[in-house]
């Protein structure tokens, strides 16, 4: 029989796997909704848990208590579902960007030298540091490691710096992201 406070060993996981199942699956769901925020999302996760606890049952050796280890599994899986739902949320918002962008699209009134200043005024308002790495990088086709070279600086500052470039670009240049998909420049 399983205890909830000492180490806990394949067979008793085993043997004792419904009741296990019975004793936490509550407390789990509960912890995990209070996180998730949704009945069905939390159950997913809790039986997620339960079943790798299944699947890894052979080779299993739970050096703490079998509770430590289930509301840590639990947990987990809650933060990897948060950031997943981040990702999407975001992917979300930039399709809405898009289709903004799409319906107030209007050939017509923007030439080539519109686009180019809209462009150059965009990137005129970054900050300076950002501004000259997207500069460097976009405009000059130089690869991150070139440009954290030349400016004394990590590759991963780099990369910060173009995502964040890249995120008010996007911002400030909504009404014009069709166009700006066609331009080789970028």
């Amino acid at each position: 029989m399983f205890k909830g406070n000492s180490v806990v060993h394949t067979d008793c996981i085993q043997n004792d796997f419904d009741r296990i199942y019975l004793s936490y699956f509550y407390r789990l769901h509960r912890f995990a909704k209070e996180y998730v925020m949704s009945d069905a999302d939390a159950e997913n996760i809790v039986q997620d848990v339960f079943l790798l606890l299944w699947e890894k049952r052979e080779v299993l050796n739970i050096q703490i208590s079998l509770t430590a280890y289930l509301f840590s599994l639990v947990k987990n899986k809650c933060i990897d579902h948060l950031r997943h739902r981040i990702v999407a949320d975001e992917f979300q918002q930039e399709l809405s960007l898009k289709l903004t962008s799409l319906e107030e699209f209007n050939r017509a009134f923007v030439s080539d030298e519109e686009i180019e200043q809209f462009l150059t005024n965009a990137i005129n308002k970054l900050p300076k540091r950002c501004r000259e790495i997207f500069i460097k990088s976009r405009i000059e086709g130089k690869k991150y490691r070139e440009i954290a070279g030349e400016l004394n600086i990590s590759v991963n500052t780099v990369e910060n710096q173009m995502a964040i470039a890249l995120k008010k670009l996007r911002i400030e240049l909504k009404d014009y992201l069709p166009l700006l998909l066609f331009l080789t420049v970028y």
